[in-house]
């Protein structure tokens, strides 16, 4: 049993502390990446394909403003996309939100605000 964070970029890592910090709490192994969807896709599917023939796996994705990386991982893999979006503040969050929420058909992202909250997602959907 593994999460796998993959940011958009290195500047999401104070926010994907939050829930690494978390996952240490609950005993989970994670490991984490930086790639962007939109820059370096090639990246995002190699570390899709490295893990495919695992099981027990969770996605999370850390992606702001434009949010292609939670759909990219979604729509190229078979386990569960959680996205839990950095937002500098409650304006930001209007209006970059719905970069999260609209995914395409056949593209099940589960989004998540609170960093603690997505952490005890993963806890439940791997039954820890």
């Amino acid at each position: 049993m593994k999460t796998i964070i993959i940011m958009g970029s290195t500047s999401d890592e104070s926010h994907a502390k939050k829930i690494t910090d978390k996952l240490d709490d609950y005993g989970i192994a994670w490991e984490q990446h930086a790639a962007s969807a939109h820059k370096q896709p090639l990246e995002v599917l190699a570390i899709l394909d490295a893990n495919k023939d695992n099981s027990d796996i969770v996605y999370i994705t850390i992606a702001g403003r434009s949010n292609a990386l939670s759909g990219f991982v979604a729509a190229n893999c078979t386990f569960p996309t959680l996205a839990c979006p950095p937002f500098a503040d409650k304006t930001d969050m209007l209006v970059n939100i719905h970069s999260t929420l609209q995914m395409p058909s056949n593209t099940p992202v589960l989004t998540i605000i609170d960093p603690g909250n997505c952490a005890l997602a993963v806890k439940r959907i791997l039954n820890v």
